[in-house]
């Protein structure tokens, strides 16, 4: 080829599932042999307007989390979702420089980062292949935009769905989890409970609640030492004052920000979340059964019932339920599929670089 293969990914550090799913897609195209720019929605937009939108998130989600379910409601009506979409072209002048000249791709994995790039393409300022990825088994209106060459969906459903809510073209794929995010090698489990002081005989049921610890985690904890069919290990990411509250508490095995992720999870027998995003593919890669239990509002029951649904990740309600779930788990693994990245070269291998240049 006689221009550079560069690829442009855009995220945003919601959570940590988008740029999860952003990293690995780089890692996977590096791999493949582009040269990758990764940049965060959030900082394009102008002053401190992105870093504002991400706390008030948070802040909603811990401080009224029911609220989120009627918030993403409107915003997938048509109205409000291209309101919202003439909103996300406030990061257009920085987009349009971050995307520098003549990428081979252009991929989003954060909605509105999807619609800002939708727009520069209607606007005849974007020549690039532009996909969206879907990080999540459920879709909402904001994460398609029918001006994307392809939406890649982590499964069927998804795919489907995107397809309805007015993508052009919108294929399945295999979800991209990182290459650590494997079943455990002989030994390995009992190496990796040694590591983290805990208990090689008992039954470990693993909380997550994603990077920000929220959601009911002190409850779904509870709820889970009381069936006596597992032991709690909590993992409250980057909420500091959960960690003190549940260690307060007297459970055991509760940790803050945690750096191996794949060598806790193939430490433990089972995982407990409340969101259906990142984690639940992770786990799933891992080998490990996942239940969803308490689940957030908004995405989260969105992504409970489609998970729950496709028979990968059963939503239980109630300890009884949860006792009966936590004894009774199987593990389905991830949903077979081609590999994202691969899907992307392809899409870009056949662009007329010549004409792009």
């Amino acid at each position: 080829m006689t221009v550079e293969v560069r690829a442009v990914v855009v995220s945003a550090r919601i959570g940590a599932g988008h740029d999860g799913a952003a990293a690995e897609l780089a890692r996977r195209l590096a791999a493949l042999g582009f040269d990758v720019d990764r940049h965060d929605y959030l900082d394009l937009l102008p002053g401190r307007l992105g870093q504002r939108l991400c706390d008030a998130y948070h802040r909603e989600l811990e401080l009224v989390p029911r609220s989120w379910d009627l918030l993403l409601s409107a915003a997938g009506t048509k109205p409000l979702a291209r309101l919202a979409a003439r909103l996300s072209t406030m990061a257009g002048t920085a987009l349009r420089v971050a995307l520098g000249d003549s990428p081979a791709l252009v991929v989003s994995t954060y909605p509105l980062a999807t619609q800002a790039l939708g727009e520069l393409r209607r606007r005849g300022e974007l020549a690039a292949p532009m996909v969206a990825y879907l990080t999540d088994p459920a879709v909402h209106r904001l994460a398609v935009n029918r001006f994307a060459d392809l939406h890649i969906a982590p499964n069927r459903r998804a795919a489907a769905a995107a397809r309805h809510l007015g993508a052009a073209q919108a294929v399945a794929a295999c979800p991209v989890v990182a290459p650590g995010f494997r079943p455990a090698a002989p030994g390995e489990r009992e190496r990796a409970r040694e590591r983290f002081g805990l208990d090689r005989r008992e039954r470990l049921a693993l909380v997550l609640s994603g990077s920000w610890g929220v959601g009911e985690v002190e409850a779904i904890t509870a709820d889970v030492a009381a069936t006596g069919a597992a032991h709690p290990v909590v993992v409250c990411g980057r909420n500091d004052a959960l960690c003190d509250r549940l260690r307060h508490k007297g459970f055991p095995h509760v940790f803050g920000w945690v750096d191996d992720m794949p060598q806790l999870m193939r430490a433990c027998d089972v995982v407990v979340q409340n969101a259906g995003g990142l984690t639940t593919l992770e786990a799933l890669a891992t080998g490990l059964p996942v239940l969803t239990y308490r689940c957030l509002p908004g995405h989260g029951r969105t992504n409970a019932r489609v998970l729950d649904e496709l028979g990968l990740v059963p939503a239980v309600s109630g300890r009884t339920a949860l006792a009966h779930a936590l004894r009774e788990t199987r593990t389905p693994g991830l949903p077979p599929g081609d590999d994202p990245a691969v899907v992307l070269a392809k899409l870009a291998g056949s662009w007329d670089f010549a004409a792009a240049a």
